[in-house]
């Protein structure tokens, strides 16, 4: 069976162009030329009106181990064709020069293909017989039939071509892709009246090309940030001149462009890739659709054939494939909406961004990720029933999303709604198999799953890969930072955060960061630095009023510490983020029931009730109550938590543990306690999302098993717990639970009679608290202490 090979005549002006021969005729005469002027006149009928470049004309007239003075050749060749057609250079009817660039046929092409064998068979037309009295040319109906079959064949191949007008079909191999390469898209040109397309086509490919595991697209973030070194503004429209100058910058290896334009009532869509650095074509897809509610349908179609023409393989093509309506929503002001979502999340932040997504919903109710974007948000901002609400709905519809949606759809439901942290796991490990180069579900896994389940060496190493593969990302370098502090590598902190620096990352986190490192390294002077930081970030300011409310309790300045907690409370409350304010008041009255305010602790307690029943605000709120000695609120807090969050991985083993076993205590019953705590020793040192805007609850569960023990006189046993808080401070950071653990080990010295080690604990603890307010019992009650064991 031979190939399907395309040969017929092109037409232009008084010329015709038999593309299977080679001849070229004017007003009927034949008119000489040679081969390599008639291989660049072909390529040029091939995309009339459009550029073809130099280095495509290299392409199709020399293979690659052709050694050619190229420039001349091409010169000499395209001077012959001029010769050819009665053109000239200076003033071209037919061929134009585009300096530096190529060249184009100016002139409308007509063609008239005909089929060559092929390996599509039609029936064999049946013996036909002519009617009595006809003459030879005459025709009977089986001969209609055979004509009918023929036309019908020819619809089925225009249909499978869903109006195709050009796709090119002599691309070089040297010019595809491999998995290596980075490619900057481009806006596309709407060269139509409806506005609608603006910034909606550009979103719709960007999704449909992140299906591939082999395409990797440079970010928003870095496309911005190159921008700004340009000297455009980060809103600047990314025309291909642009986009090809942010391609070079960036090392990246293609620019893909694209465009739709009107064509009577139909739309043309026509997208290219090209190396921005020869310029050469990659791929470059063109095809109409019949009306606008088949833009996005054709824009599908568009993406995939580029996917296989750049050298992904047609397997993972065919398996990662999901059409734009269904990955995203059929609606162009829903799609519109949610890219420009994208584009101000990346200018101006989440909070400027939330309406956008809001309206995207309202459009399309069943727009998936525009649903998991909302929760993503929210679950940033600590609004965690707002997230959780949001993200539910998106999991619902999560047939609605592309293969590699649905992965960040059920991690993100994993993680802010059941808050199963070894389900998440297993999501984003295989999601982290399938696009190994993601750095999304890096960011997932060190900055929220590794860290609760206490796998610390493993989140430094997501953290690392998100940096290698996102440098452009503010939140890779706060990840890093984090990776290092947990570890206890202060100084690889502060060189990534200097790094972060340099390179003028900002976000809120990193601010917090600074601070955090600046107080475990007793650094005064770089805690003002990161105040100073923060009053210039916008959202930083009340995380940063929190830490100073954490940092003066840990050092006994109480009243210090209400100021600045009430400045917390009152920026998240002027920011309209309830849940957000409820969690700092949670931390107040964890801070007042640890240095033994019972009556504080209380008031605080109910006022975060008052404004939010989230798990954290409630787990900080009974934990408080249970610490002043009210049982039955603790009580309440673990049976409401355990009834609502199954399987929440922090509810279970930290935060319904360490509410039960603060009862158990409470009733004496210091064995209870004990049974109870120990449901958290699988993840006693992992991080539960309280502490994430909070700043409490890490290591408690080790704390109450310190006292469980002390209450039972097993000294030796009490020590070892408070110990490995006083070891980890890097992780209870500022938490005033670091500030007792060294307290509480200095009884548990004291109890066992090594009145050494208990006389070094006490006078640590003293010397930290040696400016602190005068009226805590608990710190004078510590002095006696001390006094006693010289």
């Amino acid at each position: 069976m031979q190939n399907e090979q395309i040969t017929g005549v092109v037409r232009f002006g008084p010329f015709a162009l038999d593309t299977g021969s080679g001849e070229l005729t004017k007003s009927g005469n034949k008119v000489p030329l040679q081969d390599q002027p008639f291989q660049i006149l072909r390529l040029l009928t091939e995309r009339p009106g459009q550029i073809v470049t130099r280095e495509e004309i290299r392409s199709r007239l020399w293979p690659d181990d052709t050694v050619v003075e190229f420039e001349n050749a091409v010169n000499a060749a395209i001077k012959k064709l001029r010769i050819a057609l009665g053109d000239s250079a200076e003033d071209p009817h037919y061929v134009e020069t585009l300096r530096r660039r190529g060249y184009r046929l100016m002139v409308e092409v007509e063609r008239a293909e005909r089929q060559q064998p092929s390996s599509i068979i039609l029936p064999t037309p049946p013996t036909t017989h002519s009617a009595p009295g006809s003459g030879n040319g005459a025709r009977g109906p089986a001969s209609r039939l055979w004509t009918i079959a023929i036309s019908v064949a020819a619809a089925l191949l225009a249909i499978a071509g869903f109006g195709v007008l050009y796709r090119q079909q002599n691309v070089h191999s040297a010019a595809r892709l491999s998995e290596k390469d980075n490619i900057v898209l481009a806006d596309f040109n709407n060269k139509t009246n409806d506005p609608v397309f603006s910034d909606t086509l550009r979103q719709g490919l960007t999704v449909q090309l992140e299906q591939s595991p082999f395409l990797n697209l440079v970010s928003e973030e870095r496309i911005h940030e190159v921008l700004q070194l340009m000297g455009q503004p980060v809103n600047a429209v990314l025309a291909p001149t642009i986009a090809m100058e942010v391609c070079e910058r960036t090392g990246s290896t293609a620019v893909v462009e694209g465009e739709i334009a009107n064509l009577g009532t139909q739309y043309v869509l026509w997208v290219r890739g090209r190396n921005c650095r020869t310029g050469q074509v990659i791929d470059e897809e063109q095809m109409t659709a019949a009306k606008k509610e088949d833009v996005l349908s054709t824009l599908s179609q568009i993406a995939t054939r580029f996917r296989r023409r750049v050298g992904e393989a047609h397997p993972t093509v065919d398996q990662l494939d999901t059409p734009l309506a269904d990955a995203t929503t059929p609606s162009l002001d829903a799609l519109k909406a949610y890219s420009l979502g994208f584009k101000v999340l990346t200018a101006s932040g989440a909070e400027a961004a939330l309406p956008l997504y809001q309206r995207a919903i309202q459009i399309d109710p069943q727009f998936a990720m525009a649903y998991a974007m909302l929760g993503r948000i929210y679950g940033d901002m600590a609004e965690s029933g707002l997230s959780a609400q949001s993200t539910t709905r998106a999991w619902q519809l999560r047939s609605r999303a592309s293969n590699r949606e649905r992965f960040f759809i059920d991690a993100s439901y994993d993680m802010q709604v059941t808050g199963d942290m070894d389900k998440a796991r297993q999501t984003c490990e295989a999601w982290e198999q399938m696009y190994p180069r993601d750095p999304l579900v890096r960011g997932f896994l060190s900055g929220t799953v590794y860290p609760a389940l206490g796998r610390y060496p493993q989140e430094l190493q997501e953290a690392q890969k998100m940096l290698e593969l996102a440098p452009d990302l503010p939140v890779s370098y706060n990840l890093v930072a984090l990776g290092y502090l947990y570890l206890g590598k202060f100084e690889e902190a502060a060189q990534t955060l200097q790094l972060a620096s340099d390179r003028k990352m900002q976000m809120p986190d990193l601010a917090l960061d600074r601070y955090q490192l600046a107080f475990l390294r007793s650094d005064q002077a770089g805690i003002a630095a990161a105040i100073a930081q923060a009053a210039n970030t916008t959202g930083a300011e009340d995380l940063i009023a929190n830490q100073e409310a954490f940092e003066k309790a840990y050092s006994g300045h109480l009243r210090e510490s209400r100021t600045h907690s009430r400045a917390a409370v009152q920026l998240a409350t002027q920011a309209q983020q309830q849940e957000r304010a409820a969690l700092f008041q949670s931390g107040a009255a964890v801070r007042e029931a640890f240095y033994g305010n019972a009556a504080e602790a209380k008031q605080y307690a109910t006022a975060s009730l008052a404004l939010s029943r989230g798990k954290e605000a409630e787990f900080g709120a009974g934990f408080a109550q249970g610490l002043s000695g009210d049982a039955g609120a603790a009580l309440r807090a673990a049976d409401d938590l355990e009834r609502r969050f199954p399987d929440d991985t922090s509810a279970r083993t930290y935060y319904v543990p360490s509410l039960r076993a603060l009862a158990a205590l409470n009733r004496n019953d210091p064995a209870k306690a004990l049974e109870w705590l120990q449901r958290s020793t699988a993840y006693g040192f992992g991080i539960p999302q309280s502490c994430f805007f909070g700043n409490f609850g890490a290591l408690y569960p080790i704390y109450l098993r310190g006292e469980a023990y002390l209450a039972l006189h097993q000294g030796a046993q009490a020590a070892a717990e408070f110990q490995a808080i006083v070891d980890h401070r890097n992780i209870v950071i500022s938490d005033p639970v670091g500030a007792l653990a060294q307290l509480q080990l200095a009884r548990a010295y004291a109890m066992t009679r090594d009145n050494t080690k208990g006389r070094g604990a006490y006078t640590t603890v003293l010397a930290l608290w040696a400016n602190a307010d005068r009226d805590l019992p608990l710190i004078r009650q510590a002095r006696l202490e001390s006094l006693r064991l010289q």
